[in-house]
């Protein structure tokens, strides 16, 4: 077998020649790096550029915290801070009492990305109180796709229990698809540091930003609930649903934390879902007696007007609002007087 010829150089290449000065310069620069690297690797743990990483916290991830933005609205003219629908179907009663504040249209603008966060913390049926109310959700979502022509609607919670679980047993999965919506679910990529300054407790922590990604407004859609701790559960206390990591040692100091969440989101608008009212046993309820029927559903701008309102006069409390509520009033959330700044449209 003939053996096989080297192939020829294309005939217009020709070696340039290389004289001392060239190959004094190209030993230099080799030279130079091969020390450089020396150092990165033979360099005490402590000097400038070092390698060396005995304890490994050198390789570890840096995650500097971000801050997130408001999400609020000017006020319309002549519009209430609080917005009350006690009248009519539970949609009615929806679309009133965003009408009161402004109107949907005020706020969502088309081509705009909603975030809405319901609250999907147990797996329970919507019936027992302590998630929000489905048929809400799925009505609200048509109104922000069909209405005010948003881009897109997502539906976001991290739930204290198994998240596809409780989003099935609650039907808030089953209501966001039906309304045209996405839901989005926790997963160990979804989190966040999020600086937020202010906060006590939260100052950095960890936080559920994926479905928040390029998003332009946020609702909060709470029920309305007893709670073991803090004494209600409402619009404020549903943001605790954004935060990850150990959260649960927040419960040591229940009214920082709440006070803490009504700084870390400033919402375009919340709504207090009262058709199932928890009176006692929350924040899981599991008891249909515990369950109030409710005839009224809130919508506002000012989250602690909001909630005092809806202690009042939906877990009718009467005054003895709860510790947080005075705490995110000092923190410059809003204000806890809701005299003269509620609106209700009937007929």
């Amino acid at each position: 077998m003939a053996k096989k010829s080297k192939g020829i150089q294309h005939p217009g290449y020709e070696k340039a020649p290389m004289d001392r000065r060239d190959f004094l310069r190209r030993a230099a620069l080799v030279g130079g790096i091969g020390g450089a690297a020396s150092y990165l690797a033979m360099a005490p743990e402590n000097w400038p550029l070092s390698m060396r990483d005995k304890t490994g916290l050198l390789s570890k991830p840096v995650h500097l915290p971000f801050q997130l933005r408001s999400f609020q609205v000017e006020k319309k003219a002549g519009s209430a801070d609080i917005g009350v629908g006690t009248e009519g179907n539970p949609i009615e009663k929806l679309r009133r009492a965003i009408d009161a504040i402004g109107g949907i249209e005020h706020f969502i603008k088309p081509g705009d990305i909603v975030l809405v966060k319901p609250n999907v913390a147990f797996d329970r049926s919507p019936l027992l109180g302590a998630t929000s109310n489905p048929e809400l959700l799925e009505h609200l979502i048509r109104m922000l796709l069909v209405d005010c022509r948003a881009q897109e609607v997502r539906v976001a919670d991290n739930p204290i229990e198994s998240p596809p679980d409780c989003f099935e047993k609650s039907k808030i999965r089953l209501a966001t698809e039906v309304g045209g919506g996405r839901v989005y679910l926790p997963d160990s990529n979804s989190f966040e540091m999020l600086n937020t300054p202010g906060a006590k407790l939260i100052e950095n922590w960890w936080f559920f930003n994926r479905p928040f990604t390029n998003v332009d407004k946020v609702i909060g859609l709470a029920p309305v609930k007893d709670h073991n701790l803090c004494h209600a559960s409402m619009g404020m206390k549903n943001w605790y649903g954004l935060l990850g990591g150990r959260r649960n040692q927040f419960h040591q100091d229940i009214h920082g934390i709440v006070s803490d969440l009504s700084i870390m989101i400033k919402p375009t608008f919340t709504i207090i879902d009262g058709t199932n009212v928890l009176m006692e046993n929350g924040p899981t309820g599991g008891d249909p007696s515990n369950v109030r029927k409710g005839e009224t559903v809130l919508a506002g701008t000012d989250p602690v007007a909001l909630d005092a309102y809806a202690f009042e006069h939906l877990l009718q409390r009467g005054r003895d609002y709860p510790e947080y509520l005075f705490q995110a009033e000092a923190k410059g959330s809003g204000k806890l007087d809701w005299e003269g700044r509620v609106k209700e449209i009937r007929g």
